[in-house]
């Protein structure tokens, strides 16, 4: 049996696409929390959550989160309900619930289920309630009207249950804590935090070691582009042309174009979950009925209903990942009856995501301009979250400052350790937004 441990700080990146949890204590030392056991345990636990009716369960409805939820979805994808990314809905007031199974979940609620899951695979480590708990969130939140107070609102329900004090500070201002120790020397760092549903940025001092406040944060700005909109880039390149977008329907003798919000959804993994519902697949299928090509509406509609959503992320992903190693990469998709393959070059990507890049960059520019720092008076530029390993985006910062510069690694974990280091601070309500 695992014993239960008695933890000091709690830093936990819940994060877009993945989430990280590390613990510090008296020690002064952050150690991250590996879920599951043997040769598959990893820190890295994907934000994801996979529902299915089970009359054992509580309602009839079980649930499981990670890597646990996706095993659970690719034995029965047909049987289960799977969503991803559903952090981007945090700050949204479009979102009221999800209905799975013909009940309604808020956003808390999935996050107080996705907690509960996270723990249970923590082998008994999480088990004892931490002194202090210090959540990491965006600069800025993802969505149209993004609403901040709502998502703090949110953020309170879906933590309340892990600690009694529970604490939000900038995810970058954490990876700049785990960044400093690797420092022997006084600097002035620029942080770049580029996450699956935003790009954060924080201009950052750091103190000699031992200094009584090592790190000081000068300003901090962001802008909710980042993964999951370079993901979009892809999907409405190669796949949503195939499935009617720029096509045209009949309306009362007239022949219009089809609107995009149905293509919006279809490429926003958070909304792409929810699009699986009575209500949405019968639009799509008068749309299919007065379309000119009712094919392509009809392509949509089976990947919808065969929950084909994670599949097209896969491929996406891989698409993504082999660019930033090859010049040229293969994108293949088969599911739902539908066959998708194409040779993508790694400069086509680059011109799809430019205007993303430009906005980007010009958030970087807001946050050096707030810290009142030129560029050419930052020691370092620390690159941190899965998408700071694409090419393109590197470019941009040797552009500006110089290869030598720039510093990466832990691009999945640098946050939650930064942030549990914060959480033994004896003032860490000094950092929180």
């Amino acid at each position: 049996m695992t014993s239960k441990r008695t933890t000091e700080a709690l830093g936990l990146d819940f994060g877009t696409t993945n989430t990280v949890a590390s613990l510090a204590t008296p020690d002064g030392t952050a150690q991250l929390v590996h879920l599951g056991s043997g040769a598959t345990a990893s820190a890295v636990f994907r934000s994801a959550l996979c529902f299915w009716e089970d009359e054992r369960a509580w309602q009839g409805v079980a649930h499981e989160a990670g890597p646990w939820a996706i095993e659970e979805y690719l034995q029965s994808p047909l049987d289960c309900r799977f969503i991803q990314s559903f952090k981007s809905v945090a700050a949204s007031p479009m979102f009221e619930r999800a209905m799975i199974y013909n009940r309604p979940y808020r956003f808390e609620e999935l996050g107080g289920i996705f907690l509960k899951h996270l723990i249970s695979h923590a082998n008994g480590v999480l088990d004892a309630p931490p002194a202090r708990v210090i959540v990491g969130r965006p600069v800025e939140y993802a969505g149209a009207r993004a609403d901040a107070q709502l998502a703090r609102q949110r953020y309170d329900l879906m933590f309340e249950a892990l600690g009694t004090e529970i604490l939000y500070v900038y995810e970058p201002l954490g990876a700049a804590h785990s960044y400093a120790t690797r420092l022997d020397q006084p600097a002035t760092i620029l942080v770049a935090d580029f996450g699956g549903g935003t790009t954060d940025f924080s201009v950052v001092t750091i103190a000699e070691p031992g200094a009584p406040r090592r790190c000081v944060p000068l300003a901090s700005a962001g802008i909710a582009i980042a993964g999951d909109q370079f993901d979009y880039r892809i999907v409405d390149h190669l796949v949503l042309p195939l499935l009617g977008k720029g096509s045209q329907y009949r309306s009362f003798g007239k022949i219009l174009d089809i609107p995009g919000g149905h293509f919006s959804d279809f490429g926003n993994w958070s909304r792409l979950a929810m699009m699986r519902n009575r209500r949405t697949l019968d639009e799509l299928r008068r749309l299919q009925r007065d379309a000119l090509s009712p094919d392509q509406i009809g392509r949509m509609i089976a990947l919808i209903e065969n929950e084909q959503g994670f599949a097209l992320y896969d491929a996406v992903g891989t698409l993504k990942r082999a660019l930033s190693q090859a010049e040229t990469a293969s994108f293949a998709f088969s599911g739902g009856g539908v066959e998708i393959e194409a040779e993508v070059e790694r400069h086509q990507f680059e011109q799809w995501i430019a205007a993303d890049l430009l906005r980007i960059e010009a958030a970087m520019d807001k946050a050096l301009a707030q810290a009142g720092v030129a560029p050419g008076a930052i020691d370092r530029v620390f690159l941190t979250g899965g998408s700071s390993l694409i090419p393109a985006i590197r470019a941009v910062f040797e552009r500006r400052f110089g290869a030598d510069r720039i510093a990466t690694g832990d691009e999945l974990t640098s946050i939650a350790h930064g942030l549990a280091l914060i959480g033994m601070d004896d003032d860490p309500g000094q950092w929180a937004d």
